[in-house]
């Protein structure tokens, strides 16, 4: 039995993924328009993580943490619009099955760091508002090294387990995914058995990390929100109101995307929503953060200015 079961298990040995079926006129708008916004994406996340490596000033916690955030986002999107991109181009739009799980995890790994990276972000400010005379004391640079640690480790190590589970189920076709990534739910449709305790597993972590992070940084921000109304000074709330209004519009377009998807599984998504909204935080999301939590800011806008403006004047050298 154990035989016929990795007999069974070994017979897909690879996965065709339908991306957006479309007209080739179509494929290739499809594949001008998304090259732009990876590049875009990019250009925008290595700024940041530029900015907060060569500028003094912005070597503070709160900028080193939005620094690996970004360098985070860079290897979100790398782990998907790549492939994405050569599927456009492609007639086949193959995937070979330890490449489709390898994508599934660095994927959902990056995604649960974002997560962690946002909950640390939340934390870091609820110290420096709520308890601005103890963060210098609090917020050492053991504890700010440890924290960005533990975010860059946490997605490794959690996704680690749905991984191994989803793909040790048996295979035996079909192999078809209607999706651009391989993603966790249409693999389960594919296997060739309803394994209900992998699926309980799965939707189980997703809600345990999905709602503790969300709820955490609500509380959080519920806090700060509270410390700032206490503020005498207009310019003072003012300047913490911007903050966060930032960091809580990237929470609402990360969070809630995600958990449409993920936190039910087994609801049922139409294969178009499941595209869109796939599409929506794996690929636009990533393009408007660094707009949304950085650029707005004046510190990251002149330390970003001074580095264009010495790369510049070194170039004319």
């Amino acid at each position: 039995m154990n035989a016929s079961k990795r007999d069974t298990t070994s017979s897909v040995s690879h996965f065709i993924l339908l991306g957006f079926p479309s007209s080739p006129e179509t494929q290739l708008l499809y594949f001008g328009l998304f090259s732009v916004t990876y590049m875009l994406t990019l250009m925008g996340n290595t700024a940041i993580v530029c900015a907060v490596w060569w500028d003094q000033r912005l070597h503070t916690p709160m900028y080193i943490f939005l620094g690996n955030f970004s360098f985070i986002e860079i290897c979100y999107v790398t782990t998907t619009v790549p492939n994405m991109l050569t599927i456009f181009l492609s007639t086949r739009k193959s995937i070979s099955f330890v490449n489709c799980f390898a994508q599934f995890y660095f994927f959902f790994s990056c995604g649960c760091d974002e997560g962690c990276y946002l909950c640390i972000m939340a934390f870091d400010r609820y110290l420096a508002i709520c308890h601005p005379l103890h963060y210098p004391h609090i917020m050492t640079k053991d504890l700010y090294t440890g924290l960005a640690i533990f975010g860059w480790s946490c997605g490794f190590i959690l996704t680690l387990t749905p991984v191994l589970l989803i793909s040790r189920l048996p295979y035996c076709g079909p192999n078809i995914i209607n999706h651009f990534m391989c993603d966790p739910v249409p693999l389960m449709m594919l296997s060739c058995s309803e394994d209900t305790t992998t699926q309980l597993i799965y939707s189980t972590l997703n809600v345990i990390f999905m709602i503790g992070t969300f709820l955490f940084v609500l509380c959080s921000y519920f806090l700060v929100i509270l410390a700032v109304l206490r503020m005498p000074s207009t310019a003072s709330k003012h300047k913490a109101f911007s903050t966060c209004a930032s960091h809580l519009a990237v929470v609402i377009l990360f969070f809630g995307s995600v958990m449409v998807m993920y936190v039910n599984p087994g609801s049922g998504h139409p294969v178009k929503k499941q595209k869109i909204v796939t599409l929506f935080y794996s690929v636009i999301t990533p393009l408007c953060n660094p707009l949304i939590y950085s650029l707005r800011n004046k510190e990251m806008l002149a330390a970003l200015r001074k580095i264009f403006r010495i790369e510049g004047t070194s170039h004319k050298i």
